[in-house]
């Protein structure tokens, strides 16, 4: 019998090695997007495939990663010859992995002798994975294939050595090989670390402790959130909010109906707007990991994050719309606009049931900015970052200026990694003032970010939101304000679209200013 110390010893155990497995990743990879941005998630599955430990790294990957999981492991054992030890298994598409083609997925089996004890998995974004446009999120495309490489499960590692034809798949592919090679490399020590640990667990209690304290695990957050959910109260709560289109007009919806009855939450999607021919659909697991994000935050962030957080949770967004698209739908701004949309959604709703606990709208986008082309020297390069907005004001003090929010946990790319790894230069980096909404509790205010091309040529993708539809405030407090972008040219400025694509030549500067947040309660 287990008895609870040794349980809860394994279960800490088990959150530690997956924030281990973060940290064994981002000091062995080779792009800033991953080592200084952090932009990566790690997690432990064990031997059914039920998340047990998932670090706090990117809250878009919450549902996705386990959605993911299951799903690559399905193809495996179905369609493939099955995972055996030493294996290791890599996949991008979407619609398997569950995120976008930039978020690269490894998994791998772990055994305990002959027994299956679980599996290590993590998830980073590439740069660069090809495509019409460096960065791989061109803002045009009409379907998943113009977003660049798609890669089914396939084996990464067999009998503990890299399969070095899989790793030039990836680099052929790509404008930034070096890069490409380095990173995957680095996940596959995430996921040699996460393994050791487990193993470790196994060999010091034995697998039955190890299953039962994983059991206990799923069950107390399961017991946890189902009081969470209760003590919010029971009622029926809708919201709904738009994206807007490359035209900048808000017409995309996201419809939401939220029922919380006896301790578990219905979402119901209808009357989300189709998917669409441009790449702002999100997959179901894009989705799951709004929901989840956002039903944590509101109810008792400090449940651990495995299997059972989800199990008083349903879901249903209806197949062929913006949050459960069917392939070849573009999705790699899904990922990252419309989770955001998401998540604003899902907030909005839950703050018609408790509004003492959700904050104003924060900046609402994760900006994302793509640059890439053409050394003098003949080198290609390419760049990705997302940048922080203005957080909304939380009902008893201000929101946060020009920070990571919501469904992004990334960190901004420094100045001197830039610099040092890019022909750019940074020449403005700062607080947008005074964009934050007024209220009795301020919206943080978002930032500015101007960046130069030095030398050869460039091509730029800008995907972002919120340039003509204001963050909301809350109870009474004013909305933030919008965000924008423009370039210089020649010495003449001009605004540019929120999503958009352009050509660059050296001297130009383009700069990023993202939303603030909305207030809360009256000026």
């Amino acid at each position: 019998m287990t008895d609870p110390i040794t349980a809860e010893i394994i279960k800490s155990a088990l959150v530690y090695a997956a924030e281990e497995m973060g940290i064994a990743v981002r000091n062995a990879a080779y792009s800033p997007n991953i080592k200084e941005r952090l932009d990566h998630s790690c997690a432990l599955f064990d031997r059914f495939g039920r998340l047990i430990a998932q670090a706090e790294h990117i809250p878009v990957h919450l549902g996705s990663l386990p959605w993911g999981l299951r799903r690559i492991v399905e193809v495996v054992e179905g369609a493939r010859d099955g995972m055996r030890p030493g294996d290791m298994w890599v996949a991008n598409d979407p619609y398997v992995a569950g995120t976008h083609l930039n978020d690269v997925t490894l998994v791998r089996p772990i055994f305990h002798g002959n027994r299956l004890a679980g599996y290590a998995a993590n998830k980073a974004h590439h740069a660069d994975v090809g495509g019409s446009v460096p960065g791989s999120m061109p803002s045009e495309a009409a379907d998943l294939y113009a977003e660049g490489l798609v890669v089914p499960p396939i084996r990464l590692v067999r009998a503990d050595r890299i399969v070095e034809e899989t790793v030039e798949l990836f680099r052929a592919n790509s404008r930034t090989p070096e890069a490409r090679s380095g990173d995957l490399r680095a996940q596959i020590a995430g996921n040699f670390t996460g393994e050791r640990r487990v193993l470790e667990l196994y060999d010091r209690y034995g697998a039955e402790h190890f299953d039962v304290a994983a059991a206990r695990a799923l069950d107390d957050s399961e017991q946890r959130m189902r009081a969470a959910l209760h003590a919010i109260g029971d009622g029926t709560f809708e919201a709904i909010d738009y994206l807007e289109d490359r035209d900048g007009i808000p017409s995309i919806a996201i419809a939401l109906k939220l029922e919380l009855r006896g301790g578990t939450a219905r979402l119901d999607y209808t009357g989300t707007s189709p998917q669409l021919s441009v790449p702002l659909n999100a997959v179901f697991g894009v989705t799951l990991s709004g929901v989840h994000y956002a039903l944590r935050a509101v109810t008792d962030p400090t449940i651990p994050m495995n299997d059972g957080c989800f199990r008083p949770v349903e879901l249903f967004a209806p197949e062929g719309s913006l949050l459960n698209p069917r392939r070849p739908a573009p999705v790699s701004g899904g990922n990252v606009e419309t989770s955001m949309r998401n998540a604003d959604v899902v907030l909005q709703a839950l703050a018609k049931a408790a509004p003492q606990r959700v904050p104003a709208c924060s900046g609402g986008t994760m900006s994302n900015v793509m640059l890439g082309g053409e050394r003098l020297d003949g080198r290609t390069w390419a760049f990705y970052e997302t940048n922080g907005c203005g957080m909304g004001a939380r009902p008893a003090r201000d929101g946060i200026d020009a920070i990571h929010v919501h469904m992004t946990n990334t960190l901004n790319t420094p100045i001197e990694a830039i610099e040092r790894e890019y022909p750019l230069r940074v020449t403005r980096y700062e607080i947008a003032e005074t964009t934050g909404g007024r209220g009795r509790y301020r919206g943080g205010d978002g930032l500015i970010r101007s960046i130069e091309l030095v030398e050869g040529c460039a091509h730029a993708t800008l995907l972002a939101d919120r340039h003509t539809r204001k963050p909301p405030g809350a109870a009474g407090g004013e909305s933030g304000a919008c965000g924008h972008h423009s370039l210089v040219h020649a010495g003449v400025e001009r605004l540019l679209p929120a999503k958009t694509s352009l050509e660059l030549e050296p001297d130009d500067v383009l700069t990023i200013q993202t939303p603030g947040g909305g207030g809360y309660g009256p000026p």
